[in-house]
């Protein structure tokens, strides 16, 4: 297969300030976290919040290029897009369920869909450690994947529809859009011991989740942002009912959680904890589009999952008020976002040997 010249790739121009973070550059016209800056420095300021900005990498992460299946296949990025769409439309929660996903996959051993893989040989896969039980999503990347092995057999990896996937899904949900890069390959086996090492509890403290987000390289500012993803999606009651009727062994609710939050979460839990609840649950309007309001939330004390309300605890709060701040607070978080996710997806990139195609996203190449 033939890679295209990655010059031809590079589609984002640059404006003025670039914002670089690792290998992955943000370029804005104005940093719109500065303007903020600027306005509580002033007391209200001239700008008007707004910031134009793109993403491409300082040094091209081994491999990947912009349109890799150009010439290979070129509806390729069509059809991720439109079967996105599709399986959106009938169920909106696959948004959440994909880009859960991709970061479950691309957090252990780079994107390489070794998330996706069965058992091998007996060995335990991915999907099988504690983390990653409760994952969704795999129906829809088999399907994504068996429309683009009938228009271009063994040519699209499981690995890029994935980041792909990820991606539509999000701007789907009314997340922010950005450049994917192309030409990962599928990994040859799974990292089931791996998994519950690098993949944070939902009950960790902000001091254990920033440092299993710097053990993969990213900023505190990167890990606050990161976890806006949990505006969108569910989670299960038994993840957080501890939370709401004996926390810590104590027979109480966790006092950081508000208390009209409590007793909402105990009337959507009931009794056997089995329900689920929409991680953008939100007492004014009950918003559960994608944004910044799950950073207002966390403010209020109504964080569904403890990992969650404890970036209020520590040195992480700036980022949570910086993200909370009104129009220009979201405005900034969407940036930043985008920019993390982008980092997220260029991590540790797995291409030519000894990667491979898989035709079946769950089955590895014999």
């Amino acid at each position: 297969m033939r890679r295209p010249d990655p010059a031809t790739g590079l589609r984002f121009a640059a404006v003025s300030l670039i914002l670089c973070t690792a290998n992955i550059c943000a370029v804005a016209r104005r940093s719109s976290y500065a303007l903020l800056l600027d306005d509580e420095e002033d007391g209200g300021g001239r700008g008007d919040g707004s910031a134009s900005f793109s993403f491409f990498p300082q040094t091209q992460p081994r491999g990947l290029v912009y349109g890799f299946y150009d010439e290979s296949c070129p509806d390729a990025e069509g059809i991720v897009s439109s079967t996105v769409r599709e399986l959106y439309l009938a169920n909106p929660n696959v948004a959440a369920a994909l880009v859960r996903l991709f970061f479950h996959d691309c957090f252990i051993h780079g994107c390489d869909a070794s998330v996706l893989l069965d058992r091998i040989n007996g060995d335990k896969s991915e999907r099988e450690a504690a983390p990653n039980q409760s994952l969704r999503g795999f129906g829809a990347v088999d399907k994504i994947k068996a429309r683009l092995e009938a228009a271009c057999p063994r040519t699209v990896s499981c690995a890029d529809i994935l980041v792909l996937a990820a991606r539509d899904s999000l701007v789907l949900a009314g997340g922010p859009t950005y450049p994917v890069l192309t030409g990962r390959s599928d990994s040859a086996r799974g990292f089931y011991d791996e998994v519950g090492a690098r993949i944070p509890s939902p009950n960790a403290t902000y001091a254990v989740t920033l440092d299993a987000f710097a053990r993969r390289g990213f900023t505190e500012r990167e890990t606050v942002a990161l976890l806006g993803a949990h505006s969108i999606g569910k989670v299960h009651c038994r993840f957080f009912k501890d939370r709401i009727d004996n926390f810590a062994g104590t027979g109480e609710p966790d006092d950081t959680i508000d208390a009209d939050m409590v007793e909402e979460m105990r009337a959507v839990c009931g009794g056997d904890g089995a329900a689920p609840m929409e991680m953008g649950y939100y007492r004014q309007d009950r918003e559960v589009g994608f944004g910044a309001h799950y950073y207002a939330k966390l403010l209020g004390g109504r964080g569904i999952l403890r990992s969650d309300q404890q970036l209020t605890a520590g040195s992480t709060v700036r980022w949570v008020r910086v993200y909370a701040a009104g129009e220009r607070g979201e405005e900034v978080f969407r940036e930043d976002f985008a920019h993390a996710m982008v980092k997220l997806a260029a991590l540790e990139p797995l291409t030519g040997s000894p990667g491979h195609v898989r035709i079946r996203c769950s089955e590895p190449v014999e």
